[in-house]
């Protein structure tokens, strides 16, 4: 009877037997299980739930042990075809003898050992099914037709036409070399080599194959790791030869670099002391054992160089008792340290001296140095010398000495090669004894009034060579700078000369002299000169002017300087309107030369002075003339009216209106009405009012008061023409006044938009903001917003083709740059302002 029995070892890790009728559970790892551990195609078992719960105290099933499986549990169907698989039937003794001989015989042609399947356990035979095969680490086989997988692979290439080497080749492989760039790369696959057992790794000795050593090859030598053995062993023992060989005596040597090399560090570490080189010998017990040192210097660097410390007494006493002379080592060992020092003691000797020769020779060549740069400034001191002995001195005589020219070439000489010695020793000074007395030689003749130009040239030559830049004068004083010195004490002198003598009434002379000079001097010389010397000679022809006899005009000989005295001739105005007012208390308005005379000193006196004067010396005169002024229709007399109106340049427009709304117009409007109250001829008194309109000028005429005067005298007349006063009335009288007065408006009116107009276009001119309007329309609309009224047009409406707007509660219309109103009957024409009021 056969026992069929399931191996459950790679799920339980156990495996149940029965013998003599007792089940036992056997936990062994058999052959067969090492075998198929890491065998991809083994036989799997899914664990029930129950199996899955209680493990191996599971109840067994009947159809389990017959037939395991993946899927659920299923009956078992005999009816269908019985199906043969590779070695699922158990053959006779005789078959598998013979099957044993042919594999022996396969197994000797092949390298490897045990290519065959391992044996089941011997004491139960596992079912063929259950038996996976040949399974190694390389390779694996499949029972399933016994196809072994890494066999033949490739070899259907060699019936083709090779399309892999072809694609290799056009990458650029070569035959017969490696793979990749640079042929590093292996062709073969990599090759594994069959264990012999089923031991652990390297348990068989190396598994290296042939194709791992040619690629990876490796010295692996015995011998070698042997002695590198021994010789770590040798390290731990005390005598690794043994007792019975002589040792060599070793000698120690050290260089006298060595010994230097050591001495600098022992400097570098710690200082050496006075008594570095008397021995004291120190005994050392902070350790486990005793140690001597022969020096404090010894103790400190114990820890240093180990190796060279003298012998301890524990040494020492392991030698024996044939070599013990510890005198002589103790002399041996002075003599030695003797010798180290002196030789240290050498060493830095000759290192000191060394330095020494090096810092001498330093010094040498800065020694060298400075005695060349002080040879050379000798040298230029020579030169410089040389050039001062050229300028003449007390001792020379008038004339032999250097011009004035050559003079500045030597001081151009001296700035240009040799500055530095010209800034340090102050050789500028040298022009004060050297060129003020060839200068005032030479302007000792001159008279400025007839050459203002004469020795121009040679200031402005010293003027480049001496004029520091550094420098700024401010008065005279010790310090001066050499040009300013220059000026001062030579320049100055003969211009107060000059001046001293000098009339003022000719300033023609003087004022070209000093305006050609003026770029020369300096500012505080040119002030000295105006405010001292010409200014005080100016007062003083001031108070000896007398507008009645002088027959030359003052403003002819004080005008001139304006440009170069400005404000500092403030302090002659007053007196100058003193004495015209004084003059003019006699004057009559019939006399022209009084406004010739006043005329120039309009713009030269400040406003208010002005006003002051005008108020208090013209206007009264000319308010006399106005009130006897006499208006006659008939018989006109228009010279006195002509004398006032020749003021109205030299009178400012609100003092001319004043004095017209005072003296004259009153009396003018009272002519008009009396003449209108005695039966007029209309046509002469439209006649004889543009007759007097026509005397104002345009500047008076846009006056507010002279307008409203004029428009009264219209209204006059208006009213005349209406109400039928003075008895008869001309046929066509009314319609002739009436177009006159809407005339006169109409050009009013003009003149007013045009003068806005005007204004506007040219503030638009001088760019003043972005905003400003380009036409007048813009100027109403700014208008309009500055005053918050509304200006919008009326859609659809229109009058003669122009648009209309609306300006707050008034419809108006623009054409050419005049503002039309809807009056009651008629567009009437008004102003920019007058719109504004009423539309307020």
């Amino acid at each position: 009877m056969f026992i069929f029995e399931m191996s459950m070892s790679h799920l339980y890790g156990r495996r149940e037997e029965e013998e003599e009728g007792v089940e036992v559970e056997s936990f062994e790892v058999t052959d067969w299980d090492l075998a198929n551990e890491f065998n991809p195609d083994r036989r799997r078992f899914r664990q029930t739930k129950e199996q899955a719960t209680y493990g191996i105290w599971a109840e067994r099933d009947s159809d389990e042990d017959e037939r395991p499986s993946f899927g659920g549990k299923k009956s078992k169907d005999y009816t269908v075809p019985v199906s043969f698989v590779s070695g699922g039937l158990r053959k006779t003794a005789a078959e598998e003898k013979q099957l044993e001989k042919e594999g022996g015989s396969d197994d000797s042609d092949d390298d490897d050992d045990d290519s065959a399947a391992p044996p089941p356990p011997s004491r139960v035979t596992a079912p063929r099914k259950l038996q996976m095969g040949n399974f190694r680490g390389h390779q694996s086989q499949r029972f399933a037709g016994g196809v072994q997988s890494g066999q033949g692979i490739g070899s259907w290439e060699k019936h083709t036409k090779g399309i892999g080497q072809k694609l290799l080749q056009k990458m650029g492989y070569q035959p017969g070399k490696g793979l990749g760039k640079n042929a590093q790369g292996i062709i073969n696959p990599i090759e594994a080599k069959v264990r012999k057992g089923k031991g652990a790794v390297g348990a068989y000795g190396n598994e290296r194959t042939q194709q791992s050593l040619q690629d990876f090859p490796v010295v692996d030598s015995d011998e070698e790791e042997e002695k590198e053995f021994q010789k770590e062993l040798g390290q731990w023992r005390k005598d690794p030869a043994g007792s019975a060989v002589k040792k060599k005596p070793k000698y120690s040597f050290k260089t006298v670099d060595e010994l230097k090399a050591k001495g600098k560090m022992a400097n570098r570490s710690t200082p050496a002391s006075a008594g570095e080189l008397a021995q004291v010998k120190v005994i050392d017990m902070t350790g486990r054992e005793q140690k001597v040192y022969y020096s404090y210097s010894q103790m400190s660097n114990k820890h240093s160089v180990p190796d060279e410390a003298p012998p301890s007494l524990s040494s020492r006493d392991q030698k024996g008792a044939s070599f013990a002379l510890p005198e002589l080592e103790h002399n041996l060992q002075l003599l030695i340290d003797l010798t180290e020092q002196d030789i240290l003691q050498s060493a830095r000797r000759l290192q000191h001296e060394n330095d020494v020769v090096v810092s001498l020779s330093h010094e040498s060549q800065a020694l060298q140095g400075r005695l060349e740069a002080e040879q050379k400034a000798i040298q230029r001191m020579e030169a410089v010398l040389a050039l001062v002995e050229r300028f003449p001195s007390e001792e020379t005589a008038p004339g032999e000495g250097p011009t004035l020219q050559e003079c500045a070439q030597i001081f151009e000489t001296l700035q240009t090669d040799y500055y530095e010695e010209y800034k340090t020793m102050g050789l500028a000074d040298l022009a004060v004894s050297v060129v003020h007395p060839l200068l005032k030689e030479k302007l000792f003749s001159w008279d400025p009034l007839k050459d203002s130009t004469y020795c121009l040239e040679d200031i402005g030559l010293w003027r480049a060579i001496l004029e520091s830049r550094d420098m700024h004068s401010s008065g005279p004083h010790s310090d001066m700078d050499p040009y300013h010195r220059l000026l001062w004490e030579v320049w100055i002198p003969v211009m107060r000369s000059c001046v001293s003598g000098w009339q003022p009434r000719m300033v023609g002379p003087m004022v070209d002299c000093v305006e050609m000079w003026a770029p020369l001097l300096p500012a505080w010389i040119l002030d000295h000169l105006m405010e001292q010397i010409i200014l005080p000679r100016l007062q003083r022809e001031v108070d000896s002017w007398n507008p009645l006899t002088d027959t030359v005009p003052i403003h002819s000989w004080i005008h001139p300087w304006l440009p170069l005295l400005q404000s500092r001739l403030e302090p002659l105005y007053p007196p100058i309107r003193s004495k015209l007012s004084n003059a003019l208390q006699r004057w009559h308005p019939s006399d022209a030369s009084a406004r010739l005379i006043l005329q120039p000193w309009k713009n030269v006196f400040t406003a208010g002075a002005w006003e002051a004067f005008m108020v208090k010396n013209i206007i009264p005169k000319l308010a006399l003339c106005l009130e006897e002024l006499v208006i006659n229709p008939h018989q006109q007399q228009m010279e006195p009216f002509h004398w006032v109106i020749d003021w109205e340049g030299m009178l400012s427009p609100s003092s001319l209106v004043s004095l017209l709304d005072k003296n004259f117009f009153t009396k003018w409007l009272q002519v008009l009405c009396s003449w209108l109250s005695n039966s007029p001829n209309y046509e002469e008194i439209t006649k004889w009012y543009l007759g007097w309109k026509s005397m104002f000028s345009d500047v008076l005429l846009s006056q507010p008061l002279i307008k409203e005067k004029f428009n009264e005298a219209l209204d006059i007349m208006n009213r005349a023409v209406s109400s039928g006063m003075g008895g008869y009335m001309q046929p066509g009288a009314r319609e002739n006044i009436a177009y006159l007065t809407q005339t006169e408006r109409r050009k009013d009116f003009q003149y007013e938009a045009l003068q806005e107009r005007r204004d506007a276009e040219s503030v638009a001119h001088r760019g003043i903001s972005a905003g400003v309007p380009t036409n007048f329309k813009d100027l109403i609309q700014t208008k309009a917003e500055e005053n918050n009224i509304v200006f919008m047009p009326l859609v659809g409406k229109r009058h003669e083709g122009k648009q209309l707007y609306t300006f707050g509660r008034i419809v108006i219309f623009i054409d050419r740059g005049v503002v039309f109103v809807q009056g009651e009957k008629t567009w009437v024409p008004t102003s920019l302002q007058s719109l504004i009021d009423m539309a307020k």
